[in-house]
């Protein structure tokens, strides 16, 4: 299919002119008047906006289906989260047992290299556990939390860290340097987050290899301005990508509007932090085991702590624009190219030949009108 009289997203705004072919589920050719082939058919899309797929790299389910579950969960979360229009994502983790985490890793990792067709592409496990403080716990259980190890990983990765492409971890903690220089010499890029840490030790995290931050100002320590804990730091030090999960509650539209502010559309990374309801009515659910009530655009459990969220990358994108008045190019970045560039992805999130479909199509007001593939 030939997408013709669109607005493309190029990385660094919207062009016109351009056409887009799309074969076999991937970008294939991108250029000015593209012949059609035989029996190809061409889409007039009006002056609509076209983006790349959305990239997500922090999500744990989707409909009922969790990342903990294991392989037939992801398969399905990739055929779902396609029809949302997220071309790539990283299934991530919870705390969990030894068996259940390297469980889900092996479910992922079974995606990865035996993938789903018309569905999004899955670029290996977050590992948002088990080197976590217990005093940023979240909604994450804490009974099994560790001491950062590379052969604990190692074995929870099932031997193969190119299964991980995220994992975050408390760089108080004993044995983190030694563990993030070990990861991240291995391709693996390390994230702050569910940490105690001051603003040196973040700075120092980077020095290390750290390069992201997990859910910026959400168990962490705060910003103060004396002490400004790890989102100060975070938001000065050009190293790290900033995750931000701008459901509305979360974070109060001027946080969103700081982040933007302080990072820049390459450096802010929209993400959902979905748990199993996301995509469904409101009701009991459940988040690591533990009993998660939602109502809204609100995840919590029965202490009134948030436990992920419910948001979608389509609505992220519309948040960006109409709630926080994020300009229309900042937000495609921080939905697309930036989550990729946050974890070295080259394709997904691209308008490019070789990126996965779907690509997205948004009306002139800024509202997604469906996916093209």
């Amino acid at each position: 299919m030939i997408i013709r009289n669109g607005k493309l997203f190029t990385g660094e705004g919207f062009t016109e002119g351009l056409d887009v072919r799309i074969h076999n589920g991937r970008v294939h050719e991108i250029g000015y008047q593209l012949e059609a082939g035989l029996y190809e058919q061409i889409l007039d899309v009006s002056e609509d906006f076209i983006l790349p797929g959305f990239v997500d790299v922090h999500i744990h389910a989707f409909r009922g289906h969790d990342t903990m579950q294991g392989e037939n969960a992801v398969r399905q979360m990739s055929r779902d989260l396609y029809r949302e229009g997220v071309a790539a994502f990283c299934p991530t983790t919870m705390s969990a047992s030894m068996e259940d985490t390297k469980l889900a890793v092996k479910g992922i990792a079974q995606v990865m290299h035996c993938p789903e067709t018309h569905a999004s592409v899955v670029l290996g496990a977050h590992m948002e556990a088990p080197f976590l403080q217990t005093a940023k716990a979240g909604a994450q259980r804490k009974e099994y939390f560790t001491l950062p190890d590379y052969q604990l990983f190692l074995d929870m990765a099932c031997g193969e860290p190119e299964n991980v492409r995220l994992i975050t971890i408390a760089p108080e903690l004993d044995g983190a340097e030694a563990f993030v220089r070990e990861a991240t010499s291995n391709g693996v890029h390390v994230s702050v987050g569910h940490t105690s840490a001051d603003a040196e030790k973040v700075h120092q995290a980077a020095d290390w290899g750290a390069d992201h931050i997990t859910h910026t100002f959400n168990a962490q320590t705060p910003l103060a301005h004396r002490a400004p804990g790890v989102p100060g730091a975070a938001l000065s030090d050009d190293r790290y990508y900033t995750e931000m999960i701008c459901d509305g509650v979360h974070l109060h539209k001027d946080i969103v509007r700081l982040i933007a502010k302080a990072k820049g559309s390459r450096k802010a990374v929209a993400i959902t932090d979905a748990m199993e309801a996301a995509g469904l009515p409101d009701g009991k659910y459940a988040l690591g085991g533990q009993a998660v009530f939602v109502k809204g655009s609100e995840a919590r459990l029965a202490d009134g702590t948030l436990a992920g969220s419910v948001l979608t990358m389509r609505k992220a994108m519309e948040n960006l624009i109409h709630i926080f008045d994020i300009d229309p190019v900042s937000a495609a970045a921080m939905c697309t190219e930036t989550p990729a560039d946050s974890i070295g992805e080259k394709l997904a999130g691209r308008m490019v030949a070789g990126a996965p479909a779907p690509l997205t199509r948004w009306n002139k007001d800024f509202r997604m009108v469906g996916i093209l593939d």
